[in-house]
């Protein structure tokens, strides 16, 4: 299949466009293929067809220069190279210079979870603003990613046998046991305790799906049924396994009244779903809806 590209002014004519790119990106085998960068914009211009990207792309890679010019200049001043000098780089350059912050205030604002949308505010939530860290970190070669944390998208450096865990969202401020602790309970409850399983590493296509149930969770709430659908669909197309689409997309298109949209959702994810209780419920679902056509 050939990927499908931006054209030669740097922009997704449509979000058709936009999407036949991500679906390129769904059928690569390799996580490490995908450019997270050129995704998490792509994901951006599916609401906004016709913008130019080229000079998202540009800002981009001036933050990678930036950074890399502060990491040598600080080397030839005879700094230490370890995490903890990265790290300062990259808040220097991210936070200091460029001025991005989380948005403490309007947390919920849709355009905290829209890529294009953070670059042109500075403002985002913790996964948008983490993948700003991590491609600028990787770009420098350095080992970071990010974590399986629930309700906060939090990653994490390494160096040798050194690793720290920081927060996007707080200035790249940095999280130990207690402070991740108290962060959990905030968020699950105050019962809550630190697993394992939280500090395992996500791929790059989960943290796009992450990225992107911000945008579609937003979208419910705000009633805009139709870009929520829109937004699921994105999702099915970088990430076919994420089954789960198939049921907000039959819900959506209940509320829109489209019913045989509805039920052809409905059954696609009753077919796709390892749950026997999961396809149950759909299973309700799908019968409301036939019996409201009798």
């Amino acid at each position: 299949m050939d990927e499908a590209q931006p054209d030669s002014q740097g922009q997704f004519q449509s979000s058709d466009e936009a999407l036949q790119y991500l679906r390129h990106i769904g059928f690569l085998t390799e996580d490490a293929d995908i450019d997270l960068a050129e995704a998490a914009l792509a994901l951006g211009s599916i609401f906004l067809p016709g913008l130019h990207l080229d000079r998202y792309r540009q800002h981009l890679r001036k933050l990678a220069e930036h950074v890399q010019e502060e990491y040598r200049s600080r080397l030839r001043l005879g700094e230490e190279d370890n995490l903890h000098l990265r790290l300062q780089v990259l808040r220097k350059i991210i936070h200091e210079a460029h001025g991005y912050e989380g948005d403490e205030k309007n947390y919920d604002d849709i355009q905290n979870a829209n890529f294009i949308r953070v670059i042109e505010r500075r403002k985002g939530l913790p996964v948008s603003l983490g993948i700003l860290y991590i491609i600028l970190a990787r770009g420098m070669g350095w080992v970071c990613d990010g974590l399986s944390f629930p309700g906060h998208f939090l990653i994490r450096m390494e160096l040798d046998s050194e690793r720290i865990i920081l927060d996007p969202f707080k200035l790249g401020r940095e999280m130990n046991a207690a402070a991740l602790r108290q962060l959990l309970k905030s968020i699950v409850g105050q019962k809550a305790e630190l697993s394992h399983s939280y500090y395992n590493t996500v791929s790059n296509r989960e943290i796009l799906v992450r990225l992107e149930n911000n945008l579609k969770k937003r979208l419910i709430e705000g009633e805009d049924y139709s870009q929520a659908i829109l937004a699921a669909e994105a999702i099915g197309a970088f990430s076919p396994d994420e089954y789960r689409i198939y049921l907000d997309k039959g819900v959506l298109h209940a509320k829109l009244g489209q019913n045989q949209q509805a039920m052809l959702a409905l059954e696609e994810y009753i077919a796709k779903t390892p749950h026997a209780k999961e396809k149950q419920h759909a299973n309700l679902l799908l019968q409301q809806i036939k019996s409201s056509l009798d």
